[in-house]
């Protein structure tokens, strides 16, 4: 789509001025019958964070201590305040809110923003989106007072600071008070002291005279207000390249329904990832309930894939494995499916010979493998080694999430007949052992580890891995002394001196792996 400069970009910005206690009284199973409040620490105090319409109709104020409300109202119902379960309910709703717009965008911690730029003829106009907003949000039980305005920052405050009805969208942004900008306290009270009370006011003034007077932090407040600076939206998720949706006249009220329309969707998908020689590697469902909640379920693979049938699997596994089940309520009004991250998948074909096409189905199955434990377990559950460029042991390899790891490397194998050089366990971090040698700087000869001695029968080394001191600042560093020895049981260790004795006085002995 070519992108028009020209094009009038419209915001619509929803503030739930009681969204801790709506929130609340949805997720608590008894709601009290009392004036609700939420209190939480400040400076030393308890002080109310937040509160309800009840409360708010009996005097009581944000901020105010809490036995000073207690003495004002005493049968109140006092609820800890908790800002990770509002911000939670807050994603929520904009999940819900994503059905309108892609571009929505978190306004925390009550409110969402809304870049509904062409989007609002789908619903009629922007008087129907809000309409629509507005009921679906009411049957959550959720109080927003809704702005449209000509940039983020002007519908946000519009939303939040408009008490009186205006003729025209310019007209209401220039009688906002000068609390709309949103400054500091002392700047706040300089501009009302020096008679500019309202939007208008300040506007009507040369703005280098309110960057000189009032600071420069005004002066951009203001200029985004009017839109003369941009105002850009940081909107919770980035619009996918690829998406296909669904929506339905009668809501999809069963499962099995669901999954066969998502299956569909997967396969409109794949026709469109081959049209453009693309493979996805990330692919995300969102179901729209009827009632303007939205559930997403997001699987992952470890290449590019177009293969329908394995994302459908990958699908099935990951709804199989949710601990909150997907629940369609009053059924689903859509359905949309992302694909968020693409790469280059070019056609192929197997090789006529059976080796190949052997090995290439087995790591193919190997790779399906891993999605469906991945999406089944949790991606960081299933992990790959990736080696690293050190020669320091411990840090030779990385345990990344499989998926995400790069394609193997070949790992250095011994020489033919020769013993493995590193174990197979390693200890991290090394553990402290006591140790007997011959000589000082000698190999060991008796070893003392977890209260048992092990006399030393056979060993070979030292192999002398040198300290990485160009990562240090001081160019220091130990050097480390290995050791692969077999004790008169036959069981096999890794161990070293930690430092050589011109570097260290009395260097210590651990024991880093087990062979066997």
């Amino acid at each position: 789509m070519t992108k028009n400069a020209s094009v009038k970009r419209r915001y619509l910005a929803l503030f739930f001025p009681w969204l801790p206690a709506e929130r609340f009284t949805r997720t608590a199973p008894k709601p009290p019958d009392l004036p609700l409040v939420f209190a939480e620490k400040q400076r030393g105090a308890l002080r109310l964070a937040s509160i309800d319409p009840r409360a708010q109709a009996l005097g009581l104020r944000v901020g105010m201590p809490l036995a000073d409300a207690r003495a004002q109202v005493p049968d109140l119902a006092i609820v800890p305040h908790d800002p990770v379960l509002d911000l939670h309910w807050l994603d929520r709703l904009a999940q819900g809110c994503a059905r309108y717009t892609p571009l929505v965008a978190l306004d925390p911690p009550d409110g969402l923003i809304l870049d509904i730029t062409g989007c609002t003829h789908l619903l009629g106009g922007e008087a129907a989106l809000i309409e629509d907003v507005d009921r679906r949000l009411t049957r959550l039980g959720m109080t927003m007072r809704p702005a449209l305005g000509p940039t983020a920052d002007a519908a946000r405050a519009l939303a939040r600071y408009q008490t009186r009805p205006a003729p025209d969208e310019a007209s209401a942004i220039r009688r906002l008070p000068v609390a709309a900008l949103e400054l500091e306290a002392e700047a706040a009270t300089a501009l009302v002291r020096a008679g500019l009370k309202t939007i208008g006011d300040l506007a009507a003034r040369p703005m280098a005279n309110i960057a000189a007077r009032f600071g420069a932090d005004a002066a951009t407040a203001l200029r985004r207000l009017l839109g003369d600076a941009p105002s850009p939206l940081a909107p919770r998720m980035i619009h996918p390249p690829i998406v296909t949706e669904r929506r339905f006249a009668e809501p999809v009220a069963s499962m099995p329904h669901a999954t066969q329309i998502l299956n569909e969707l997967v396969s409109e998908t794949i026709v469109e990832l081959t049209e453009r020689g693309k493979g996805g590697r990330h692919f995300r469902a969102t179901f729209f309930r009827s009632d303007g909640l939205a559930r997403s379920i997001a699987v992952e693979t470890g290449h590019p894939t177009r293969d329908a049938g394995l994302v459908m699997r990958l699908f099935a596994e990951r709804m199989d494995a949710l601990r909150d089940p997907l629940d369609p309520g009053f059924g689903f009004d859509m359905m949309r499916l992302a694909v968020p991250r693409l790469e280059a998948l070019a056609a192929t074909q197997l090789k006529l010979e059976g080796g190949a096409v052997r090995a290439a189905s087995q790591t193919a199955a190997m790779a399906e493998l891993v999605d469906r434990l991945a999406t089944r377990l949790g991606r960081g559950q299933v992990r790959k080694f990736a080696a690293v460029d050190t020669h320091i042991p411990e840090q030779a390899q990385l345990a990344l999430p499989a998926i995400d790891a790069a394609p193997p490397t070949r790992w250095p194998a011994p020489d033919p007949g020769e013993p493995p050089l590193r174990p197979f366990y390693l200890f991290d971090p090394p553990q402290v052992i006591e140790v007997i040698a011959e000589v000082p700087d000698g190999p060991p000869h008796r070893f003392r580890w977890r209260r048992a001695t092990h006399a030393i029968r056979r060993y070979e080394g030292p192999e002398r891995i040198a300290s990485e001191w160009w990562r240090r600042r001081d160019n220091a560093g130990l050097t480390r002394d290995y050791y692969r020895v077999e004790d008169d049981r036959g069981r096999r260790y890794w161990l070293f001196r930690h430092g050589l004795y011109d570097e260290k006085p009395d260097p210590r002995w651990f024991i880093h792996g087990l062979f066997a």
